[in-house]
């Protein structure tokens, strides 16, 4: 029925005009609609889109979904995956849906379901959607269709609550004056980061703003795709170059001397930052870099790891009273915002960063050892999964094994993680 579609937990994505059509998003939005209000108090749905060419063709179906189910749609707009989920939360609402393929390429959309917590769904919920989508959608009459409201202030909300961070001395930031050079590879974080790093005083000098979707670049923000950042960065004599993803829930970096320093740092960074000031552990998933248990351990704490995947974090998170989280691809959890990956969250905690240790970048990630990190991708073999996880735990019997998610092997100084892909 859904042949081509790539469905999960927390959302649905494919490619446009192939697998994802209006049709097939239309009935994931009606489906997750009446689940969502059939088990609230409340009828109110949060709906936000990044800056997909298509995102505007599928908000409009979504929309018009949730109306036939009867919801009360807040219209956020065009928007980040972040502040939606921080609206669901402003809003007591239902839940929430993101039209956004986060890093995916162009010809990419996709669904991002979103819970009453403004946290993406767990297993068992989205065991629950799916079986309402599924199944006899039960459509309003006429009488009892959907209202549409508009929310035009999510992300000026956003910017307040991460200028409201409690440890992160704005005044001290804004004297620094810090130089900032800026990616937003045509995505929804020419709406918010330009703005937020004004907040904070800095000097921004900045490329692929426009919110048209039309990314100039592969859209991932890894290392081998920020050549022109780099340039940009020792042009301008930036301190620091920024470049977040189109939905602008991860953020990468590139030091003061014009080289990208790696997805996998910016946890690493901003854990740093955070645990002088909160104390407890800091969660990861188990394809996140050594990087970060360097930093950690410096800091007199540890590192939990989580399967792969937003929502399994951000539940190891909530049982561990973690003070900060995320993913190694540049994805920053602080709980005391919300739940959710958070690049703008990422900005404020390195310029935190860099006005407390008061000194390069390139010098603070100097201290500390440099992972190589190789992601590949293999065809499943045609055996077990479980008995190719033994065989590889019988050659590296020296290795600590963790079978969360797929098989993870780690010594003191290296790692390999091999899983099933989504």
């Amino acid at each position: 029925m859904y042949e081509g579609l790539m469905i999960s937990v927390s959302g649905v994505r494919g490619r446009v005009g192939e697998a994802l059509t209006p049709e097939v998003v239309a009935r994931f939005a009606a489906g997750f609609g009446a689940w969502a209000a059939g088990r609230a108090q409340t009828r109110a749905i949060v709906v936000g889109r990044d800056s997909r060419v298509s995102g505007p063709m599928f908000h409009r179906a979504v929309v018009s979904a949730l109306q036939s189910v009867g919801c009360e749609v807040v219209d956020i707009g065009l928007t980040t995956t972040p502040t939606c989920q921080l609206a669901v939360e402003h809003h007591h609402a239902a839940g929430g849906l993101m039209i956004s393929a986060s890093h995916n390429p162009v010809e990419w959309n996709a669904l991002k379901f979103i819970g009453p917590s403004g946290a993406f769904l767990e297993a068992h919920e989205g065991a629950e959607m799916r079986r309402v989508v599924d199944g006899n959608i039960p459509r309003a009459s006429w009488d009892r269709l959907g209202t549409v409201t508009e929310d035009r202030d999510a992300i000026e909300r956003h910017i307040q609550q991460v200028l409201g961070i409690p440890f992160v001395d704005v005044a001290g930031i804004r004297k620094g004056r810090f130089k900032v050079a800026l990616d937003c590879v045509r995505g929804a974080g020419g709406r918010i980061i330009p703005q937020l790093l004004g907040h904070f005083g800095c000097e921004v000098t900045a490329i692929h703003l426009e919110t048209d979707g039309r990314f100039p670049r592969s859209p991932e923000p890894v290392a081998e795709n920020l050549h022109e950042l780099e340039r940009l960065v020792l042009q301008s004599g930036a301190d620091v170059g920024m470049a977040v993803d189109p939905d602008v829930d991860r953020l990468a970096l590139v030091s003061e001397k014009g080289v990208a320093v790696g997805e996998d740092y910016t946890l690493a960074l901003a854990a740093r930052v955070v645990l002088r000031h909160r104390t407890g552990p800091v969660v990861a998933n188990l394809s996140t870099s050594l990087i970060l248990d360097d930093m950690v351990k410096e800091a007199g704490s540890k590192v939990i790891r989580a399967p792969v995947g937003g929502v399994d974090v951000a539940v190891r998170m909530r049982e561990g009273r973690a003070p900060v989280g995320g993913e190694g691809n540049g994805g920053v959890i602080l709980p005391e915002l919300h739940l959710g990956r958070d690049a703008p969250v990422g900005v404020a905690l390195i310029l935190q960063l860099l006005l407390e240790d008061d000194t390069p970048l390139s010098a603070i990630v100097g201290r500390f050892p440099r992972y190589s990190i190789v992601k590949d991708k293999m065809d499943r073999p045609n055996v077990s999964l479980e008995a190719v996880y033994q065989a590889l735990r019988k050659e590296f019997a020296d290795a600590t094994a963790d079978l969360q998610d797929g098989l993870r092997l780690s010594w003191q100084d290296r790692w390999v993680h091999v899983r099933p892909s989504g």
